[in-house]
């Protein structure tokens, strides 16, 4: 067990449907704050994740008002801090979605798939977003019968206004979201349920590198895993610029840094590596292409491209990696960047292949 479930089989969302609902993210269609959003220069705005709760061992259960709540600091609509426990929480994640699978290979990292649930959404969405469907990969909703992901915001939020996104922790009890904030919640999954956890001594976020973790997390954020999206959705030739060279002069720092270390960190495994890993992931099946961030490919980086292979060849990396799913999930989704829909059959890559270390 590692979440109540209610009684009876959970519903299936109706199918994509793109001719009555539209297109996810089209500003004409009810999809409430889609992804691509534009400055007045062209530069992709990315939507707020405003519900931030935090896990945190010991932690009193959350009042009813959470934004009243004095950890409620952050300037988001909602936060508070929630009880670390086993079998009350449940991760809704896509196997697409970067930011999700971070949460995945954290939670397999430190043994807590007995700890925390997850359900797993369809990759493919229209206007009405997130959807919960059969198929290989994929899971319904046995937890709360949602069809939508939207009506998980809906019962945290009346009438949520914003971006419906993965990864969401949801608490059974309180039957609420805590966090949709991705970098929250991976931190928290690292820390906070070590006394159930099958590997609590993997310390991702050790206190000795928080400083130098966070810089260069930032710096990743903006120009690799944000930066692809901000190359991909730009509407002028001088924010797509910026944007492509931003991301090549982290990679090639990145490669040159990847020349003597096993990860980003020497020989120590952090939160870092498991960042930039879901956007390197996806960088040769899916953003050298329909993002336009083509001036080398991964393969083209001989110390980031053994980084790579090396981490996905752990299971916790390959076990939740999806190629399938990530390459349906922006080809036919992003109909504004690929109108037709086709699926690119994409460069020939072993991720297999040995590595040097």
């Amino acid at each position: 067990m590692t979440a109540p479930t209610l009684p009876g089989p959970p519903p299936t969302a109706e199918p994509v449907d793109f001719e009555t609902y539209s297109n996810y993210g089209d500003p004409s269609a009810p999809s409430r704050g889609g992804l691509f959003r534009h400055s007045a220069q062209g530069d992709t705005i990315r939507p707020p994740y405003p519900i931030q709760g935090r896990i945190r061992a010991g932690a009193p259960e959350p009042g009813a008002d959470r934004s009243a709540d004095p950890a409620h600091t952050t300037g988001a609509q909602l936060a508070g801090q929630f009880p670390a426990a086993p079998d009350r929480y449940v991760l809704y994640v896509s196997l697409a979605c970067p930011w999700a699978q971070r949460q995945l290979i954290v939670r397999q990292l430190k043994g807590l798939q007995e700890v925390i649930a997850v359900a797993v959404v369809d990759p493919i969405r229209d206007a009405r977003g997130w959807a919960f469907r059969p198929g290989r990969g994929l899971t319904l909703d046995p937890y709360n019968h949602f069809t939508f992901l939207s009506q998980a915001y809906n019962a945290t939020i009346p009438d949520f206004p914003g971006h419906v996104s993965v990864p969401v922790l949801w608490d059974t009890t309180t039957r609420q979201i805590v966090s949709n904030n991705f970098p929250d919640i991976s931190l928290d999954l690292g820390s906070e349920f070590d006394q159930w956890a099958a590997n609590p001594g993997l310390d991702l976020y050790p206190a000795d590198l928080r400083g130098e973790i966070d810089a260069l997390n930032d710096r990743i954020y903006r120009t690799v895993n944000n930066g692809v999206y901000q190359a991909g959705g730009a509407t002028t030739q001088q924010a797509y610029d910026r944007a492509v060279t931003a991301l090549f002069e982290t990679l090639d720092d990145l490669e040159s840094r990847l020349g003597d270390n096993r990860h980003l960190f020497g020989d120590r495994l952090t939160e870092a590596d498991i960042r930039l890993w879901v956007t390197l992931a996806r960088f040769d099946a899916v953003y050298a292409t329909h993002f336009k961030t083509n001036r080398r490919r991964l393969v083209d980086y001989p110390n980031l491209w053994d980084y790579a292979r090396r981490l996905y060849q752990q299971p916790a990396f390959h076990e939740t990696t999806d190629f399938d799913q990530i390459k349906r999930h922006y080809f036919i989704t992003h109909a504004h960047l690929n109108p037709h829909r086709i699926v690119p059959i994409g460069f020939e890559a072993d991720w297999t292949a040995p590595t040097r270390r």
